[in-house]
C-alpha cells in the first residue's frame, strides 16, 4: 500500500501528526501552534449536534484554506444537481458500461451525472455520477460543497490525496470524502472507472443492527482513515468547487495538502466490502435487501432513508422451498443499481460490470423471464454465490435520470423486453 498508514474505526475521534508535537496538548485552539501552524476547524454537522452525532475535525496546517484567489465559473456541461430540470419517467431503465476514454482526461473532467433526486439546496437526496479517467489531476484539486462523496470503483486502482492524508482505492473497496474536503486523484496504472454518490443529506452512518445484536453487517473496526501527510509546495494549483450545482475554480499559489496534524472524527475513510458480515436466512423465504445495508443516510421520516448503500456480495443461499432470486416487487423506495464484478442473480444477461439500472418507486420489477423459469425449477441444494458484487443506492425520493442518461447510446432502449417471456402459467389447479 505504498507505505501508507491508516487509523481504524468508523467515526472514532482520531489524532495524527506528521511531525512530533504538531498537535496542541490540552486544547484545540492555542494562541500559537508549534511549527507556526494555523489551526482550522472543519465542521460537517451543526455545532450543536448531539455529542454522539457531532462530526468535526481540527486541522493544523501551513496556510489556512482562505489563502486563495476568488472563484470564477468553471465550464462543465456534464455535471448536474437536483432538482432535475426535465420530467422523470417511471420506466425501468438500464445502461451498458460507459466506455473508458481514448483521449487523456482526469477525474473531474470525466464526471457525468446519471441521475439525481431530492434538492441539493434543501440538503435532501443525492446525485449519482459516473467517472472514467486515465490521467492524473496533477495540480488540480476538487471538493463538493453540495454533499459528501461516496466512491464505488469498478475498474483500476487510484491514489487519492486528501487534506487529511493519502488513501489508495481499488474495486471492492469504497471511500467517503466529507462535504468540503479537498482531494486529488491519480490513476495508478491505466484507466479508472466507477460510480460516485453525492449525498446531499445526513452524513452516512452505520445502520442499526436491531435484533441481530452486537455484531454483523459493517463492523466499526474495519473502516480506515488516513494518517497525516503533508506537502509544502509553493507552486500554482487550481481548486475546483461544486457549489449549488455549479462548478467554480480558484487559483492557489501553493498545495492545499499542507495539513501537518489533525484531530477529530470528520475525515475521509475507506472500507473493504469483503469485510461485510452478510446476514441471510437459514430457513425459508428471501429476506428484504435492507439486511445488506453497509451505510445509511437517514431522513426525517423513520424507516425511509435519504440514501441507503446496499451491496449484494458473495454469500451462501440455503433457503428451503423458496424462490431464491429477488421476488417481484413494487415499493416506496427508488432503486439505482450498479455492478462491480461478475453477474447479478436476478439479471443474468444484459447487466454487465460497469453498467447501471434504475427502478423508481412503485414501478414494478424483478427477475427476467429466463431467470424466473430457472429459479422456479432449480434443485434447492445449498449454493454459494461467488465472483459477484453488485450494489444499490436506494432513496425515499424519485430518482430522475438526466438528459445525458436518457439519450446516451449506452442506454438499453429494449430493457423492458427481458420480461416479455412472463407468460400466463395459471391452470386453475392447486
Amino acid at each position: 500500500m505504498d507505505n501508507l498508514h491508516y487509523l481504524t474505526g468508523f467515526n472514532n475521534e482520531h489524532e495524527t501528526e506528521a511531525l512530533p508535537n504538531a498537535l496542541p496538548k490540552g486544547q484545540f485552539n492555542p494562541q500559537r501552534v508549534n511549527y507556526n501552524l494555523y489551526c482550522e476547524q472543519l465542521s460537517s454537522t451543526a455545532f450543536t449536534m448531539s455529542r454522539a452525532k457531532n462530526r468535526r475535525s481540527w486541522l493544523y496546517r501551513i496556510r489556512p484554506s482562505i489563502a486563495m484567489g476568488d472563484f470564477a465559473p468553471y465550464e462543465n456541461r456534464t455535471i448536474e444537481t437536483a432538482p432535475t430540470k426535465i420530467p422523470c419517467p417511471p420506466n425501468v431503465m438500464r445502461w451498458d458500461p460507459l466506455p473508458v476514454p481514448e483521449h487523456q482526461v482526469d477525474f473531474v473532467d470525466s464526471l457525468v451525472t446519471i441521475s439525481t433526486c431530492g434538492d441539493a439546496n434543501h440538503q435532501t437526496g443525492m446525485g449519482i455520477h459516473y467517472y472514467a479517467a486515465n490521467k492524473s489531476m496533477e495540480n488540480r484539486i476538487f471538493y463538493s460543497s453540495d454533499g459528501e462523496l461516496l466512491f464505488i470503483p469498478q475498474l483500476g486502482e487510484m491514489l487519492v490525496k486528501t487534506e487529511f492524508g493519502n488513501l489508495t482505492l481499488v474495486p471492492g473497496e469504497i471511500m467517503v470524502i466529507p462535504r468540503g474536503v479537498k482531494f486529488s486523484i491519480t490513476p495508478k496504472e491505466g484507466a479508472i472507472r466507477g460510480y460516485v454518490c453525492e449525498n446531499y443529506g445526513h452524513a452516512f452512518e452505520l445502520p442499526e443492527r436491531g435484533p441481530v445484536g452486537a455484531n454483523g453487517y459493517s463492523n466499526q473496526r474495519d473502516f480506515l482513515y488516513p494518517t497525516a501527510a503533508f506537502e509544502d509546495k509553493e507552486t500554482p494549483h487550481m481548486v475546483i468547487n461544486k457549489f449549488c450545482g455549479h462548478l467554480y475554480s480558484a487559483p492557489l499559489n501553493h498545495s492545499p495538502f499542507d495539513v501537518v496534524a489533525w484531530v477529530g472524527n470528520s475525515a475521509p475513510y475507506k472500507y473493504d466490502l469483503a469485510n461485510f458480515n452478510v446476514i441471510n436466512t437459514v430457513s425459508y423465504d428471501h429476506p428484504d435487501p435492507s439486511i445488506f445495508t453497509v451505510l445509511t443516510s437517514p431522513s426525517d421520516t423513520e424507516g425511509t432513508a435519504n440514501v441507503d448503500f446496499v451491496i449484494f456480495p458473495p454469500r451462501w443461499m440455503v433457503a428451503e422451498n423458496t424462490f431464491r432470486p429477488p421476488y417481484y416487487h413494487r415499493n416506496i423506495m427508488s432503486e439505482f443499481m450498479g455492478l462491480i464484478e461478475g453477474t447479478y442473480d436476478a439479471k443474468e444477461k444484459g447487466f454487465a460490470p460497469g453498467g447501471m439500472s434504475l427502478h423508481n418507486c412503485m414501478t414494478p420489477h424483478g427477475p427476467e423471464a429466463e431467470v424466473f423459469e430457472k429459479a422456479s425449477n432449480a434443485n434447492l441444494a445449498p449454493q454459494k454465490y461467488e465472483n459477484t458484487l453488485a450494489f444499490m443506492l436506494e432513496s425515499r425520493y424519485p430518482i430522475a435520470p438526466t438528459e445525458f442518461a436518457l439519450n446516451t447510446p449506452q442506454r438499453q432502449k429494449n430493457y423492458i423486453e427481458c420480461w416479455n417471456g412472463l407468460s400466463k402459467q395459471f391452470n386453475g389447479k392447486p
